[in-house]
C-alpha cells in the first residue's frame, strides 16, 4: 500500500509541470502582442509626415486618430506585460525558482513572485493601468453634449484616482 501511495503522490507531485504549457503559450501570445503592438506604433509613426502638409481640420483629425492610436499601442503593451508576469509567476509557482531573477541586481523586483497573492498583486496593477488606458481612449473620443456627461466624465477620473489610490496603499502594508 505505501508503494502505491507513493507512487501517486510522484505522480501527483510532478503533474504541476503540466503548467508549462500554460508558461509557454503565455509567452507565445506575450510575443505576438509585441509583434502587433510594435507593427501599430511603426504604421503610426509612418503616417506622421501626412501631418505636415495637412490642412487644419485634417490635421486636428490626424492628431486625435494619432492620440487614439498611441493609446491601443500602450494597452497592447501592457497586454504583453501582463502575459509575460503571468508566464513567470506560473513558472515560479508551479515549477521552479528563477535564480535570475532572485539574484540579479538588474532584474526589477516586480518580476520575483513568492507566492499566489505576489502573481494577483502584480497582475491587478497591470490590468488596473489597462483600464486606465482603455478608460483614457473611450474618454478621448467623446463628445459633451451637456454639463452632467461632463459630470459624469470627472465622477469616472475620480474612481480612476481612488482604485490607484487604493492599489498604492495596498503596498505599503
Amino acid at each position: 500500500m505505501k508503494t502505491i501511495a507513493k507512487t501517486f503522490e510522484t505522480f501527483l507531485w510532478n503533474s504541476r509541470l503540466m503548467v508549462i504549457v500554460a508558461v509557454i503559450a503565455s509567452l507565445v501570445a506575450a510575443m505576438a502582442m509585441l509583434y502587433i503592438a510594435s507593427i501599430d506604433a511603426w504604421l503610426m509613426i509612418s503616417h506622421l509626415p501626412d501631418y505636415a502638409n495637412a490642412g487644419t481640420e485634417d490635421r486636428l483629425a490626424i492628431r486625435t486618430s494619432t492620440v487614439t492610436h498611441v493609446v491601443e499601442i500602450i494597452d497592447g503593451y501592457l497586454l504583453a506585460t501582463v502575459l509575460i508576469i503571468f508566464a513567470l509567476g506560473l513558472y515560479e509557482l508551479f515549477i521552479s525558482k528563477i535564480e535570475d531573477a532572485e539574484d540579479s541586481a538588474n532584474a526589477s523586483k516586480i518580476l520575483v513572485i513568492h507566492n499566489l497573492d505576489d502573481l494577483k498583486s502584480r497582475l491587478a496593477k497591470v490590468v488596473l493601468m489597462i483600464l486606465i488606458v482603455k478608460f483614457f481612449e473611450y474618454a478621448n473620443k467623446l463628445t459633451f453634449g451637456s454639463a452632467i456627461e461632463l459630470l459624469y466624465l470627472a465622477a469616472g477620473i475620480a474612481l480612476i484616482g481612488i482604485a490607484l489610490y487604493f492599489s498604492h496603499a495596498a503596498d505599503k502594508h
